[in-house]
């Protein structure tokens, strides 16, 4: 007989990548037939609309043997499985939050506790902070909605979308030495900022396939959905990889500033599909961005296989991929 799952969903003021992942684990555990149920600190319709099992935070009866499952930054949430003797799997989704919530009395280590990664940097930096191995398993894309617009990009102008919500001030910044400079030198494609926020997830895609650049500002990471998301619609992602996001993210050429990740990259079949600065290099994010527009004024085959890396770097983050490696992992576990 198969373990019952428990997925907690932590109470957040909105809606995260995050949670969206958690959710699709739970979808692609629910049709693969294992026991599985969310369990809620308050009432979620967009966790009723995935089909899979609510349990509220009151009614959470735990026995051995029952998995559950939380994320990083929630220690709390740890006590039931804790007190049931249940297998407890804390899912990192971001290194940054592992130990900053940490109560200082208590110590993960010791603990009878299982980490699972949510990509490569992350599970790196478990070891590093624990001395933990955690497996990872990876996010995914809907890559039928992100893909590249059927219609070519406009050729005779440069538009580069950005998220400001994720480090907002540095965002400006960057456009404001950008532009700064684009004045002091003759560039034979214009500039054009492509603000996209609070949008749904469709809007974001129709955007983001009249884009030709996508400015990664967001850091830490533990592997950054928006760049994976931009890359299936075609564009070049310049910016912060967020130490996450060097799980797919690789340079396409050296240029000033150029950032080097502190550990080892894992094998992967895509060539570079971006160029990468530094977290909160200002400096280093506009020279990777003027890099970018040089490689599309001279377009050819340059352009060409960066875009191919683009496109085999989305593939490889599809939902199928991840629900294939949501269910291997559970089915071990069984």
């Amino acid at each position: 007989m198969r373990a019952s799952t428990y997925i907690f969903l932590p109470p957040l003021p909105r809606q995260s990548g995050g949670l969206a992942v958690l959710r699709r684990m739970g979808m692609s555990l629910r049709n693969a037939g294992f026991p599985v149920c969310f369990v809620l600190r308050e009432a979620s319709e967009s966790a009723q609309e995935t089909g899979v099992d609510i349990l509220h935070w009151q009614d959470l009866r735990l026995q051995a043997g029952d998995i559950w499952l939380t994320p990083e930054g929630w220690p709390n949430a740890l006590l039931p499985g804790l007190s049931a003797g249940a297998r407890c799997f804390i899912y990192v989704q971001n290194w940054a939050y592992l130990l900053s919530c940490q109560p200082q009395h208590m110590n993960m280590e010791n603990l009878p506790l299982t980490f699972l990664a949510v990509s490569d940097p992350v599970a790196r930096f478990v070891e590093m902070s624990l001395g933990k191995q955690a497996p990872v398993l990876r996010p995914g894309i809907d890559t039928t909605l992100f893909c590249p617009s059927p219609e070519p990009k406009d050729g005779k102008i440069v538009r580069v979308a950005y998220m400001p919500r994720k480090n907002k001030a540095l965002a400006r910044q960057i456009r404001e030495l950008a532009e700064a400079r684009l004045r002091r030198r003759t560039h034979p494609l214009p500039l054009e900022w492509l603000s996209i926020e609070d949008r749904s997830q469709a809007e974001v895609a129709r955007l983001l396939q009249t884009a030709h650049i996508f400015l990664c500002t967001g850091f830490p990471e533990g592997c950054p959905l928006p760049p994976l998301e931009a890359l299936a619609c075609g564009c070049v992602p310049v910016g912060f990889p967020g130490l996450g996001g060097w799980d797919y993210m690789r340079q396409a050429t050296n240029f000033p500033g150029a950032a080097s990740p502190l550990w080892p990259l894992r094998q992967i079949s895509w060539a570079g599909n971006g160029l990468y600065a530094a977290d909160a290099d200002v400096p280093g994010a506009v020279l990777a961005l003027e890099a970018a527009l040089d490689i599309f004024a001279r377009g050819g085959e340059e352009l060409a296989a960066l875009r191919c890396a683009g496109q085999m770097t989305a593939a490889a983050y599809s939902l199928a991929a991840q629900e294939q490696a949501v269910i291997a992992f559970w089915s071990k576990l069984a």
